[in-house]
This record gives C-alpha cells, sequence and structure tokens, in this order.
C-alpha cells in the first residue's frame, strides 16, 4: 500500500514539476522576445505607453499562469515528502541498531542498548504516525512550516532538542522497568534529577522561548506594517540557513550551527552515560544562549516599511524640462519596494502605485534576463488622466500589501 501510495505520489510530482518546468520557460522565452522587441501588435508600434502597457499585461498573464504551475508543484511536493521524511527517520534508527551491535562486539550487550533500540523504535512509531496524520502538509515537516509557508529555523531547533530529551526519558523509562534491584532503580531515578540534567533542560526551555517569540515578533510587526512577509510557493531546506530572498543569513547560520554542535555533544554525553540526562555544562548552555539571543535580535532588526524618498519627472533622451503633467511617467526613488521572497514576476506584477484616489499598477518592464522595472529603489509609472491636477500624495504598496509613506507632488494641466 505504501509502495503504490509513493508511486502515485512520484508521477503526481514529476507531472507537476513538468508543468512548472514547462510554464517558466515559455515565460522566459516570452519575456526575452518582448525585451528585443518582438511580438508587439503593428497597431501598438507607434504608442510608447501603449506598447509598454500591452507588454506587462502579457507578461503578467504569462506570470500567473507560472504561480499557479509553481502552487501545484508546491502542493505535489508536500504530498511527496512526508514519505520521503519517514525514509530519514528509519534510516537513523538503522544506523543506531548497526552502530549498537558493532560496538557491542567485544563490549558486551548491555541493558542500556536494549533501551536504546526500544526507545528509539517508540520515537520512531510515533513520529510515524504523526507523519501519516499530517501527511497533505508534508508530514513531519508540518510543525516546521511557518505561516508563510516556509521552513523555520526556530522551530527546527527546539523540534531536534524535543526528540534528544524525549529519546533521553524513553531509555531511561525503559531501564527502569527493567532494573531488577532497587539500588539499579534509584540510580536510574537519581539520574533524572535537576542536578544532573539543569544544563540540557534549561537549553530546551530556552530554544522552546526562542520558537514562541519569534513567531509572535513576526505577527506583531507584520500586522503593525514594519516586516514585509511575502508566502512562499513551498518550503525548502535553504530556508533553515536564508531569509526570504534566498540569502544567507548571518543569525540563522550560527543559530542552526551552535545548536547543532550542542545537540552532538548532548548526544555523546548520553551515550556515554545512558543512566541519566545528558549533563550540558554551563559554558555550552551558555554558548548555546549567547547564539540564541543573536537570533531573536536578528529577527526583530530584519526587514522594513517601503519609503518613498521622493518623486521626479521621468525624462527620456531629448525630452524638455517640463512640471508633472498627466499622461507623463514619474520615477519614484526610494528603498525596501521589492521586499525579500517578491522577486518573482507574479509578485511584482501585483505593485501598485497610489496616486491621490487613483491606484496606476506599476507595469513590467523585461531587458534580457530580467525586468527594468519594478526594482527595488526606483519605480516607473505613468499619471493617468483621471489624476485631478494640483497637489496629491504619492504612495506605494508592495506585494505584500504593505503601504509606504506619502511624498507629495504638484501635478499641473
Amino acid at each position: 500500500m505504501a509502495v503504490q501510495e509513493a508511486g502515485q505520489c512520484d508521477e503526481c510530482t514529476h507531472g507537476a514539476r513538468e508543468g512548472h518546468r514547462r510554464a517558466v520557460a515559455a515565460f522566459l522565452a516570452k519575456r526575452d522576445e518582448l525585451a528585443a522587441g518582438q511580438g508587439l501588435p503593428v497597431a501598438l508600434s507607434h504608442s510608447p505607453s501603449a506598447s509598454r502597457q500591452w507588454v506587462s499585461d502579457e507578461l503578467t498573464q504569462s506570470a500567473r499562469a507560472v504561480a499557479d504551475r509553481s502552487r501545484e508543484a508546491g502542493e505535489a511536493w508536500l504530498q511527496l515528502v512526508w514519505l520521503r521524511s519517514l525514509l530519514v527517520v528509519w534510516t537513523a534508527v538503522t544506523a543506531l541498531v548497526l552502530g549498537q551491535s558493532t560496538t557491542a562486539i567485544g563490549a558486551g550487550w548491555t541493558g542500556a542498548r536494549t533501551a536504546a533500540l526500544i526507545a528509539a523504535l517508540a520515537v520512531g512509531a510515533l513520529l510515524t504516525a504523526a507523519a501519516r496524520l499530517h501527511r497533505a502538509r508534508g508530514g513531519l515537516l508540518a510543525p516546521l512550516i511557518g505561516e508563510d509557508n516556509r521552513l523555520s529555523t526556530s522551530r527546527a531547533i527546539a523540534t531536534a532538542w524535543v526528540l534528544l530529551v524525549v529519546f533521553a526519558v524513553l531509555a531511561l523509562a525503559v531501564q527502569l522497568a527493567g532494573a531488577s534491584s532497587p539500588a539499579d532503580r534509584d540510580a536510574l531515578i537519581a539520574g533524572l534529577e535537576l542536578a544532573r540534567g539543569a544544563g540540557t533542560l534549561s537549553v530546551l526551555a530556552l530554544v522552546c522561548a526562542v520558537a514562541v517569540v519569534v513567531r509572535r515578533v513576526v505577527v506583531v510587526r507584520v500586522s503593525g506594517q514594519r516586516l514585509q512577509k511575502v508566502r512562499a510557493d513551498r518550503p525548502r531546506s535553504a530556508d533553515l540557513l536564508c531569509d526570504d530572498g534566498g540569502r544567507g543569513s548571518f543569525a540563522d547560520v550560527q543559530y542552526a550551527l551552535v545548536s547543532g554542535v550542542a545537540v552532538v555533544f548532548a548526544l555523546v554525553r548520553l551515550a556515554r552515560r545512558p543512566e541519566q540526562l545528558p549533563d550540558l555544562p554551563w559554558g555550552l548552555a551558555l554558548l548555546v544562549g549567547v547564539s540564541a539571543a543573536t537570533y531573536l535580535a536578528g529577527k526583530y532588526a530584519e526587514g522594513g516599511r517601503p519609503v518613498v524618498l521622493s518623486v521626479v519627472r521621468a525624462r527620456e533622451a531629448g525630452d524638455l524640462d517640463a512640471p508633472i503633467r498627466t499622461g507623463d511617467d514619474i520615477e519614484i526613488r526610494g528603498a525596501g519596494f521589492v521586499p525579500p521572497g517578491a522577486g518573482a514576476p507574479d509578485r511584482m506584477a501585483r505593485m501598485v502605485v497610489r496616486i491621490g484616489p487613483v491606484h496606476v499598477h506599476v507595469p513590467l518592464i523585461p531587458v534580457p534576463g530580467g525586468f527594468a522595472n519594478p526594482t527595488d529603489t526606483v519605480l516607473t509609472v505613468p499619471v493617468p488622466a483621471e489624476v485631478e491636477a494640483g497637489r496629491v500624495d504619492v504612495r506605494v504598496v508592495t506585494a505584500a500589501g504593505v503601504e509606504s509613506n506619502p511624498c507629495t507632488i504638484d501635478v499641473t494641466d
């Protein structure tokens, strides 16, 4: 049954990926063709503004088709990845069995080894049930996926520490159930005392608190329009080490690196002393605390609202200097117009400039290999005839739905 389901998922994912690949290829071909001035209707060739609008509309429709195929591929990927996550879990269990069997040669088999295997099988069974329950949302990845459809670094690290502690407690419980003498039972119970695992429990509490606080910080900053968040098409492993735009993030990298090293150290301590919780040294616990504080500060400092610094009349070569009139192009200069993760054409096509009461969609202007408009710092839009003469405010609304500060301009007749 599982093999049949896996085969169906593979076929579905392959078809969705192939459809997305073809849509992307068609869009890139159309973009480069229009950037070279080919494919324009003859009736529009003598009107730069009309041809630009037609090109933008054509690219917008193609970009929406690419976005639809990308979402379908992302949904199919989520249905397939839950089986792959289970493969990782049971590969780890198999590696533990092989490791225990290999190290037992010469040293002998002990009750602690049996307890570790039983605890690993129990954790693997629990994870399998959880993955089966959330298979439509990526299986084991479901708790790690944030509201923006990206993998969360803080949730992944907190999950690693939770699994470590659960495995250690289960192993101790199995040893306690199999202990025959009162002295052995007392020693195992003493292994759960606070003095033995204070460092590990402190780190566990810290990383779980960071995961909760980070989510709260993001929600508050997004609702307060101090952070721009754009939903991703699907989660990617790079999300754990990168920002929303796919660039490497120092805060995420150092937090994952330090926490990963601490988890490995705790596993080694657990293997050496299976009769107690891993006693993490306070120096290493403090290192994880500093790393978590750096990560939290980085999350609080990232992002920002779009800012309009100035608006000027766009001037082409040979054009005379003049005030802004209806029908002219204006150049909006500022920062944060294309937030991280909004560089896809369908996201850029959602950008709007509000000139007084009139909403103007930012046209897509293609160039070979990309777009000349819009950019993160400069937008070019026409002033429509519906804008009345006088002083009007210009605001930018990004793909994330965040509105910029107003910038007042004078429109003459």
